[in-house]
C-alpha cells in the first residue's frame, strides 16, 4: 500500500524553484531538495525517477502557476493602453527556461498568450510584441538592480 505524502509535490516544486533562483541549475539535486524539504533523497528518487524528471516537473508546475496568473491578470486588466501596462505589472516572474523541449514549448505558448492579451488592449500586434520584448528586457535589468524604465514611456512611443 502506498504511503500518504506528508510533504506534497507542490512544496517540493517550490523548494526546487527557490534553489534554482538562488543557487542556479547546478545546485538542483535530490540532496539539496531533500535538505530544503526534509525529505530523504531516496524518497525524491522514488517520486520523480531522476533529477531531470524532478526539475522538469517543478518547472512545468511553475508554468501552470504562470498560466493561472496570466488568466487572472487578463480578466482584471482594462481593455486599453493603461490596461496593457497594468496587465504586465500584475504578472509574476516566470520559471527559468532550460534546455528541455517541454519547457521551451510552455514558454513559447505563454509568450503567445501574453502578446495576444496585449494585442487586445493595444489593437496593434506589432506594438504588443515590442512592448512584450521591452517588458522582458526591463525585468532582466531590474534583477541586476539597475534603474529600469517605465513601461508607460515605451507605450507612449509605440502608440
Amino acid at each position: 500500500m502506498a504511503r500518504t505524502k506528508i510533504i506534497p509535490d507542490t512544496a517540493v516544486f517550490a523548494a526546487l524553484r527557490h534553489i534554482l533562483a538562488t543557487e542556479g541549475p547546478q545546485a538542483a539535486s535530490f540532496r539539496a531538495v531533500g535538505r530544503a524539504t526534509g525529505l530523504a533523497a531516496a524518497t525524491l528518487v522514488q517520486r520523480f525517477g531522476s533529477a531531470e524528471g524532478m526539475l522538469v516537473a517543478a518547472l512545468l508546475d511553475g508554468w501552470d502557476q504562470a498560466d493561472a496568473a496570466l488568466k487572472a491578470a487578463a480578466a482584471e486588466a482594462a481593455m486599453n493602453e493603461k490596461g496593457a501596462t497594468a496587465f504586465l505589472k500584475t504578472l509574476p516572474p516566470v520559471p527559468p527556461l532550460l534546455t528541455q523541449k517541454a519547457l521551451q514549448d510552455r514558454a513559447a505558448a505563454w509568450q503567445r498568450q501574453v502578446i495576444r492579451e496585449l494585442t487586445l488592449r493595444l489593437k496593434d500586434g506589432q506594438a504588443a510584441a515590442i512592448l512584450f520584448a521591452a517588458w522582458q528586457g526591463r525585468l532582466m535589468w531590474d534583477a541586476t538592480g539597475a534603474r529600469g524604465f517605465a513601461l508607460k514611456d515605451v507605450l507612449r512611443r509605440l502608440t
